[in-house]
This record gives structure tokens, sequence and C-alpha cells, in this order.
């Protein structure tokens, strides 16, 4: 089979301290200070074996994330921008659907020719964190597309506890191929979920809404704040093409940041009031975060979804005197955000498919991450098979 294979060279920067777990798992806690010299390319390998408690899925529809845009992408010195958990050499890809193949011995959920997405996070099950209801933060935590090959590629062999069927989706469409593309958004879409209403605990239909970043998980996060209600939602990007498909999405207002004082902008549009509910999708904290806390609503509350190494400023008072909350949030699994989040889609209520922008074939994955790094598309979707 083909697949887009990421390569990088283990160069750990002269000021970053290896820990033990590193070196004898070889797998890099702070990626962007770690792998040097990232190369992507589309590789002919071995069609995967898979396990008794597995599936192996042949890929219909998988989507460029903007983690894959920082393996990409380099700082001065080359070293790849992703600061996450990550081992190389590896095949990319973790927002994805596909058709089952075959099913090992072991699955009983599962059948040939089922149509399913599933989770990016291979969480074990068997750790303290996994045992407690947190797989999010599982400690034996592998990652498809990130420490293990994921579904840039014709076949990804995967754990059947980790797939969810698109039955109702598909029905929802009448089209297996639509169905596909828009499934494959269920993981970044639970990403959104996880942070908005798992752990900030959702908002008050009613309350007002401000999201930062219009990439595919503030799309996705503004899609879920007009589905739960809110009284307005306010989107801010500096693409002018995902300022409008905010609007498509469900904001009531758009701007450039560049071009207006956020803060001041959701303090007017809210009658002084502040914002009850603050998204960070933009993977900038040092810049949005600050307008957050100038604009928030008493017992406002910030979560922080987008990824970025910056130490950011916050005036602790604001937090005090405004009764604020700021929640972090990590990951999708669990706490039925799966199988809501194909609800919503399946009745209509989420309509994901307005965000896709672009189509590629497997052969030209270089090309459709490049694309995405001129962040004016939604979602760029790419078809291995």
């Amino acid at each position: 089979m083909k697949g887009l294979v990421l390569d990088a060279v283990w160069e750990p920067k002269p000021d970053y301290q290896v820990s033990p777990w590193e070196k004898e798992t070889g797998k890099a806690i702070t990626g962007n200070s770690i792998w040097r010299h990232p190369k992507l390319e589309v590789l002919e390998r071995p069609d995967p074996e898979i396990k008794p408690d597995q599936i192996l899925l042949e890929v219909q529809a998988c989507g460029v994330c903007g983690s894959d845009m920082h393996f990409y992408e380099t700082d001065e010195d080359d070293y790849m921008l992703y600061p996450g958990l990550t081992k190389f050499p590896a095949i990319t890809g973790h927002e994805l659907s596909g058709k089952v193949a075959e099913v090992g011995k072991e699955v009983t959920n599962l059948k040939v020719g089922d149509m399913v997405t599933v989770e990016e996070m291979i969480w074990c099950g068997h750790c303290i964190p996994c045992r407690n209801g947190y797989p999010n933060h599982c400690t034996n935590l592998e990652e498809i597309g990130f420490t293990i090959d994921g579904g840039f590629a014709n076949y990804l062999a995967i754990g059947a506890k980790f797939a969810w069927k698109i039955d109702a989706i598909a029905e929802h469409f009448g089209d297996e191929k639509k169905a596909f593309e828009v499934a494959a958004m269920t993981e970044p879409t639970c990403v959104s979920y996880n942070a908005m209403f798992e752990r900030a605990g959702g908002f008050r239909p009613g309350h007002y809404v401000s999201i930062f970043g219009a990439g595919p998980i503030g799309l996705a996060a503004i899609g879920l704040a007009e589905a739960a209600g809110a009284g307005m939602i306010v989107a801010f990007d500096i693409s002018p093409e995902r300022i409008e498909l905010a609007k498509k999405l469900g904001a009531d207002y758009a701007y450039d940041p560049r071009e207006v004082n956020p803060s001041e902008i959701l303090m007017e549009l809210s009658k002084g009031e502040g914002v009850n509910f603050h998204v960070e999708a933009a993977g900038a904290p040092h810049l949005t975060v600050p307008e957050m806390v100038k604009s928030l609503a008493i017992n406002g509350k910030i979560v922080q979804i987008g990824r970025a190494a910056k130490d950011v400023p916050m005036y602790l008072e604001m937090l005090q005197v405004r009764r604020a909350q700021v929640f972090g949030a990590q990951g999708h699994s669990g706490h039925e955000t799966f199988p809501n989040v194909i609800r919503m889609v399946a009745s209509g209520r989420l309509d994901l498919s307005q965000m896709i922008t672009a189509r590629y074939n497997l052969a030209d994955t270089v090309a459709a991450i490049a694309k995405a790094t001129e962040r004016r598309d939604g979602k760029i979707m790419v078809f291995p098979n």
C-alpha cells in the first residue's frame, strides 16, 4: 500500500533536557524541541496485519489537521513546529473514516463492510488515568499519525474499540462519499465538543460565546455553539476566507483581530456585560487570552483548545472579581463524545459539510498540507482510495 510517511532527525535542542522515558521509548514529549529536518513523502509500505482485537480499515477520507501543518512547517533551525507527543517515522493523518475490510477473530461488534470513523488517541484502558475515566490522559498513550501509523494511507489497522459506526450519517446524507468525508471530521469536532461541554461544562442557552480562531477546530466550535443555543457567537480570524466560513457555520459576527480591538468589540456587542464563554482555538493564547480576560462576563469561562508552547500573561485579579474559570482541554475520547457528535451530524443540527473547501488524492497529500499552511481553507480532505 501507499502512505504519507513523515521522518525526521532526532536532534534535541541544546537547552532541552531529554527525559529517561524519551530515551527509552524514542518518543518525544515536546516534539518541536527534538525533531529536526522533517520530511513528508508518499511511499510504498507493507499492508498492515491486524491483531485479534483489531480491524483493517480501507480509508475513504482523511482530513488535514493543524498538526499536519506543524509537521510540515519548521522554525529557523529547521525543527518542526508541532509541540506534542511524537515518534517517527510514521504515516501521518488522524481525522478519518473508512470501510471495514477485515476483522480480527476477537471482534464481535463490527463486520466487513461497516462504515466507521475512529478515535485518534489509542488509550490503553489499564493505567490509572484510564481506570479513573480519563482516557485522554492515558499514561501509555499512542496516537495514530503521531506515534504510530495513521490515516493518510490506503489501509489502517486499529483496535475495534476505537471505531464508531456512521450508519446514521450515511442515512442522513443518502450519499456514501459525502457521508465518509463528513464523518472524517468527527474527530476534530469531538476535540471541540470535549473542550466545550465535557471539560468546561458548556454554557447556558442564550449565553454569549466567542471563538478565537476559525480553522477546523474553531469552525466546529462555532457549529456546536449554535446547535447548543448560544445567544450570540462572535468569531475572530485573520483569514478573509475563514471569516466567511465562520458566518456560514453560525457566527453572528466575525472579525479580523488585526483590524479591531477584540475585547472592545466583545464588550460593545454584549452591551458591557461581557462574554460568558470564550474558546481559544487559534493556538495563539499569548495574544488571544488577554483579550478574553478583558471581556469576561461574571462567571465567565475560558477554554483552551489551541496548542502553543507559549507562556501566557493573565491578570488573575480579573478572574477573581469576575468569578471566572479557565479550563485546559486535550483529546476527544470517552464521555459519550463520539456518539453524541455523530448524532448531532445525523440529525442535521450540525452541518459540517460546509467546512470542506478542497479535496485531494493520496499522491498529492503533501500539496494538500502545503495548501493548508496558507490558512485560508476550512477543512482540506484527502481521499486515499
